[in-house]
């Protein structure tokens, strides 16, 4: 190659590059052009769907254009998971993430994408305790109660959860193994439903999210007897946690974030996260998160994508452990 023909080579490398770095920018200032769709993997009404709400009435007004939300529950949120990993990554497809998606990187053999891999984390907007609720039918008022009466019942307690491989399943998958009880399982299609049946007696027991649960607990319709954060929840403040009732180190939450399709460009990412920032930060969102018990977090993408990791490799072990499977 003469040195003419390099120069050239050089000059229309150079020239690419400056036109993308210029491109980039300009990919920020003019998205979105259309609205943004947030793919929700679990059915109305569930213990992330609603604070997803109010965040995304909120980003409409920063972004000047409309954020809709839609449900795309089940099969322990990977079919909604799974339209977002073959969404176009242009940042007009997000997913609401929570636990539940780092639980089906080793719950789920067979999946054609990776939970963790094939997104692009956007920010880790927060979190909540679980709580475990139970029928007021069912003889028991503490956990300690709920504890022997399920060890005089083997295999007679029903629980419910908005999905296999869900938060709900995990948990008290978890909480068997640690306290040795034998529950049977009762997946349903999102935790709407599971919540009726619940409240109805057609199962006994659950540990959802506290957002959901304290109105039904307050009117008395359902009995809450721990709750599964490191400190009692403020919503909740006479429940007491798992950890006082006995079952040390016992921690699991529901959180939420938001991420894209892997591929979407860095400064569309960015943007998002400086909304979703902001959306967090108004008096709307802060009363609604403190009124349903959850603890805004907020993050850079790098942070939420090693959260995410950690978590993912948490709830492997606790797979592995408890021998959790769907079923």
């Amino acid at each position: 190659m003469s040195f003419a023909t390099l120069r050239r080579a050089v000059v229309r490398v150079l020239g690419a590059v400056s036109i993308a770095a210029l491109t980039l920018p300009a990919i920020a200032q003019d998205y979105p052009s259309r609205p943004i769709r947030v793919i929700v993997p679990f059915s109305p009404g569930g213990a992330v769907d609603g604070p997803m709400r109010i965040i995304a009435q909120e980003l409409s007004k920063r972004l000047n254009q409309q954020v809709v939300i839609d449900n795309k529950p089940g099969a322990g949120a990977t079919i909604g998971t799974e339209i977002v990993a073959r969404a176009a990554p242009d940042g007009y497809t997000l997913l609401l993430a929570s636990q539940t998606n780092a639980i089906s990187a080793s719950l789920y053999k067979s999946l054609t994408y990776n939970p963790i891999e094939d997104f692009a984390p956007i920010s880790l907007i927060g979190r909540e305790p679980g709580v475990l609720v139970v029928n007021p039918s069912l003889p028991v008022k503490t956990f300690q109660e709920f504890v022997t009466y399920v060890r005089e019942h083997p295999d007679q307690v029903d629980y419910a959860s908005s999905g296999n491989g869900s938060g709900q399943h995990l948990f008290a998958a978890l909480l068997a193994s640690r306290v040795g009880l034998k529950m049977n399982h009762v997946p349903y299609r999102g935790s709407g439903q599971a919540t009726t049946d619940l409240i109805g007696g057609q199962v006994q027991m659950s540990i959802p999210g506290t957002a959901g649960m304290v109105g039904h607990i307050k009117a008395s319709k359902l009995r809450a007897l721990a709750v599964t954060g490191a400190h009692r929840s403020p919503q909740l403040p006479d429940v007491p946690t798992i950890i006082e009732s006995g079952v040390p180190g016992f921690e699991a939450y529901v959180w939420m974030g938001l991420l894209a399709p892997k591929g979407t460009p860095a400064p569309i990412i960015e943007k998002l996260q400086r909304e979703v920032l902001q959306a967090l930060a108004t008096s709307e969102v802060k009363t609604y998160m403190a009124n349903a018990g959850i603890e805004i977090v907020g993050s850079t993408p790098a942070e939420f994508g090693t959260f995410f990791r950690s978590e993912r490799d948490l709830w492997a072990k606790v797979v592995r452990d408890t021998g959790a499977k769907i079923d």
